[in-house]
């Protein structure tokens, strides 16, 4: 069970007082509310952007950093879909309909209605409670909560939206990524939509955000705009101006990487001083590699960087028409991930894949000279993903802190520190609860328009970025989370976790993640009477929220591809 921040009761007594008695939040005329703008970043790793620690240029994300409020243990789903579907509502992923991304559910799970990989009708969204508050708002990006319809972003409270339906697309051109659809699947405004020939899909996302802004901009109506970037979700493809910059950067291998990154971060204060890290099982060593597959694995990291570069130039791109506008100092930025840095082995040491028949098919290649272009088909691979996620465990699908703890930044009113960083954990569920709180929104507390529908279970922490309270979650409340087999629960500094699925682990871990977010010192033998109280949070969990056990066996890759790369082989 989620309890409310007790120290922040009376500011939010207040706030709902004021509400029901003044025109406003707070009794701010409906024309000063602020706009908010919720940037998501896809499969970005933990160190990725430059105020955690990396090498790779972001300017415009940095100045959002220093103009508001950076936190350092803020956790999400592992992969994307639950992530978003949580993000939006405020609702855990197996009460709102996505437990885990459609493509990855068994057979046996999806006789379950809770269990459809698509946002069910039960859980209202962020966009649907502002717009109904007199906001505009906007969607471009990648949705992947379902395709239908009654589904699309446009169904469930957006008003303008550019949206690409699936798991992943190309960055390039209006083509699928995978064999595991037939075709790509874009929509504006709930229809068929067909992209541009000249499409680079940061670029796009924003133009289209900047026109959907300036098209309601007289009307003095506030806006939401929700920017779920494709960047840096595999295809990672850039405009070759950028990935250049990064010649030479990534040179020395992962291994060197990883400590600049660790040594990086300590120094910025986004990590404890003397954290240690652990080298993920499976990464490659990079002495033993050929200097050709060293050359392709450098390259690869620079295209990443590059995109990663690309997205910030493009944020930076709306931040300066916001300005121009008069708007940007009346706009809350909330700037986040997903789900950690992606660690599929799709493309070999060498250059090659498991998908080389089917890029033969459709003329995708992964050659050095053209990486990350038009054509190319790049991803950087588990032992770089290890770059990106550094100097945490694993990445993206994991329960480790690698798949799940992620940048985010927010600045803007309401966030009286500036320029900090905090420790404090906050949960993915806790952003559409703290977003109503900035702007003096209640939420729908189970029910809207006349029908019982999912409560927010997430904590608003308005209070605590206003500096008006010390903390968002209290020590004794736990937070569990289940994704695919993997599970963790997190309690005041503790968390427990075990990965089923992939590590096929069988029994459960104890980290203190303040001081060790590494995950280097497992306190389960030390510790057994803490780690049976979490066990038994969890079993809690698991029962009210009818988390149901993985079938026998269930393996994501299988269950993703299915015999779509045996039918290949087969032609």
């Amino acid at each position: 069970m989620r309890y409310p921040n007790i120290r922040s009761f009376p500011v939010l007594l207040f706030a709902s007082f004021c509400m029901s008695c003044m025109p406003g939040a707070y009794g701010v005329e409906q024309n000063e509310r602020p706009n908010v703008v919720l940037i998501l970043a896809d499969d970005l790793g933990y160190t990725d952007i430059s105020p955690f620690g990396s090498e790779i240029d972001t300017p415009n994300i940095a100045k959002l950093a220093a103009q508001g409020l950076s936190f350092t243990n803020y956790h999400t789903a592992g992969s994307c879909a639950p992530a978003r579907a949580m993000l939006l509502t405020g609702v855990d992923s197996h009460r709102n309909g996505v437990p885990n991304i459609p493509e990855a559910l068994p057979e046996e799970l999806l006789a379950y209605e809770h269990y459809q990989g698509v946002l069910n009708k039960n859980v209202v969204t962020l966009a649907s409670l502002l717009q109904a508050n007199g906001y505009h708002t906007y969607m471009t990006g990648k949705w992947h909560l379902g395709h239908t319809p009654d589904l699309l972003p446009s169904a469930r409270g957006f008003e303008r939206t550019i949206a690409m339906a699936d798991t992943g697309a190309d960055n390039w051109e209006q083509r699928t990524y995978l064999p595991i659809y037939e075709q790509a699947n874009w929509y504006a405004d709930g229809a068929a939509h067909t992209l541009p020939d000249d499409f680079y899909s940061s670029e796009y996302f924003i133009d289209k955000t900047i026109e959907f802004i300036a098209s309601n901009r007289e009307d003095g109506q506030p806006f939401f705009a929700y920017i779920p970037f494709q960047a840096v979700h595999m295809p990672v493809q850039a405009p070759r101006e950028f990935s250049d910059k990064y010649a030479g950067v990534y040179d020395e291998g992962w291994t060197v990487m990883r400590e600049k990154r660790r040594i990086a971060a300590e120094q910025a204060g986004v990590i404890p001083q003397g954290a240690e890290a652990v080298v993920t099982p499976g990464t490659l060593i990079w002495d033993t590699l050929s200097e050709e597959q060293k050359r392709h694995h450098a390259r690869r990291m620079e295209v990443y960087a590059g995109m990663v570069d690309a997205m910030d130039m493009h944020i930076g791109r709306l931040m300066n028409y916001l300005e121009e506008i008069g708007e940007y100092d009346n706009t809350i930025f909330v700037f986040t991930s997903d789900n950690g840095a992606e660690g599929s082995s799709i493309i070999a040491p060498d250059g090659g894949s498991i998908l080389r028949d089917w890029f033969d098919i459709v003329g995708y290649n992964s050659e050095y000279d053209t990486l990350g272009e038009r054509n190319s088909w790049n991803a950087i691979g588990p032992s770089n993903a290890t770059i990106a996620a550094s100097p945490l465990a694993y990445y993206k699908f994991h329960a480790n802190e690698g798949g799940l703890r992620v940048p985010l930044v927010m600045s803007g009113p309401g966030i009286a520190k500036t320029g900090e960083m905090t420790d404090e954990f906050v949960f993915v569920t806790d952003i559409t609860p703290t977003l109503l709180g900035l702007i003096g929104l209640e939420s729908h507390a189970g029910n809207w328009q006349g029908r019982r529908v999912e409560p927010v279970v997430g904590t608003d922490f308005s209070a605590f970025l206003a500096g008006r309270a010390a903390f968002v979650h209290a020590s004794s409340e736990p937070i569990g989370y289940e994704l695919g087999g993997n599970s963790a629960l997190f309690k005041g500094d503790y968390k427990i976790v075990i990965n089923r699925t992939q590590q096929n682990e069988t029994a459960w871990h104890l980290f203190n993640i303040r001081i060790d977010p590494g995950e280097t010192n497992d306190l389960a033998q030390d510790n057994p009477g803490l780690l049976q109280d979490m066990l038994a949070d969890y079993e809690d969990y698991v029962v009210e929220n009818n988390v149901l056990p993985m079938p026998a066996g269930y393996n994501r890759t299988r269950t993703i591809f299915g015999d779509s790369l045996r039918n290949l082989r087969q032609q």
